[in-house]
């Protein structure tokens, strides 16, 4: 038996019990054989990003979140888009990133699943390209209409949905399994 991978989820939703983490929790049944899931669902907890801070003096916070990104074997992203953009929180939490090199090349799954999300989706997939961080076209996944696929027990309820899901999946253990200086 394979030792389960470390993966820390961020969830960009700004509302409690939102569909992003209805979502995270069924992907959470469909891998529990495979990635132990750290979640991160509050990010209007954070500090506003200050530049002068991030290098030095950084807050606790900060510093106890950028530790769980390097200590993990990858990193899922799941958002939903607020007015054609990623959320603020969301933003500001990987603003607090870009002094530092903890996303270089860290296998990274994005998923975008709210109403329509395509331009959150692809601001996303370019921030997390600027960080350099590892993703293929595979390991990224948009979810148009998501609350009409998923239910109160979060359960996908669209099979399409579910097959794209379960590719997504496929794809991100892959790239997790090739990272040890594979280049994709």
């Amino acid at each position: 038996m394979t030792q389960k991978k470390d993966i820390f989820v961020i969830i960009g939703s700004a509302s409690q019990d939102s569909t992003n983490e209805k979502l995270v929790a069924y992907f959470k049944r469909l891998t529990y054989g495979y990635f132990n899931l750290t979640v991160l669902k509050d990010l209007k907890t954070f500090p506003h990003f200050d530049p002068n801070l991030s290098v030095e003096n950084t807050p606790k916070q900060i510093v106890a979140f950028r530790k769980e990104i390097e200590k993990a074997d990858g990193i899922l992203i799941c958002t939903p888009e607020y007015v054609f953009s990623i959320p603020s929180g969301l933003k500001n939490i990987i603003e607090w990133s870009v002094s530092t090199t903890i996303f270089s090349n860290k296998p990274t799954g994005i998923i975008t699943a709210s109403a329509d999300g395509k331009k959150g989706h692809d601001e996303l997939k370019l921030i997390m390209k600027t960080l350099m961080a590892k993703f293929t076209h595979e390991t990224t996944l948009l979810i148009s209409g998501i609350k009409g696929k998923i239910n109160d027990k979060d359960q996908i309820t669209d099979q399409i949905t579910e097959e794209n899901l379960g590719e997504f999946i496929k794809a991100f253990k892959t790239l997790i399994n090739n990272s040890d200086g594979v280049d994709l």
